[in-house]
């Protein structure tokens, strides 16, 4: 799954040239092979290379703060999401809907490399939810909704259909 995000990742950022990805071990932990040196090893490693070499730093963050909340999420997402089991997922996103209560985005006031990388490892979680499920986590099923329609972060995935929850009930009409 890593492979495929890494790619999606560089058509986000307008990377004309693809990179050949392979990976390594048993949890298949994605590897780049750099012509400049040795071989650039992990989602979050490579992920962060391609932003620079894309030249948008703005998505590791835009001060010494939200990159250090950007790293964070990163670090969440390859100890925390990637492997989750499944009796630990309504916990993970327990959590996240605690922490999206009151924000747009994971870390600042923009779209960093975070949304994306917990966007692409939140997705199945997401599409695996009843509609009933999904409710009870409002402020992710907000959040998620607004990456996946962010523009050209969903290369890979389908679209997931968010019912928006009515204001009032029927008995307030």
């Amino acid at each position: 799954m890593a492979l495929v995000e890494l790619s999606s990742l560089e058509k986000f950022l307008g990377l004309k040239k693809p990179n050949k990805y392979s990976t390594q071990g048993s949890k298949k932990v994605p590897l780049l092979q750099n012509n400049n040196g040795p071989p650039l090893v992990g989602l979050v490693t490579i992920a962060s290379h391609l932003v620079k070499e894309a030249n948008r730093p703005e998505l590791l963050g835009d001060s010494a703060e939200s990159r250090a909340v950007v790293h964070q999420w990163l670090e969440h997402r390859v100890t925390q999401l990637d492997g989750c089991r499944k009796e630990d997922i309504k916990t993970l996103l327990k959590e996240l809907n605690l922490y999206l209560q009151d924000r747009v985005f994971l870390a600042g006031n923009q779209f960093t490399l975070a949304d994306a990388l917990m966007y692409f490892g939140i997705h199945p979680l997401i599409v695996d939810l009843a509609v009933q499920e999904r409710e009870q986590y409002v402020n992710v099923t907000r959040w998620f909704d607004h990456i996946q329609h962010y523009p050209g972060i969903r290369h890979h995935l389908p679209p997931v259909v968010v019912l928006r929850n009515r204001i009032y009930s029927s008995r307030h009409h």
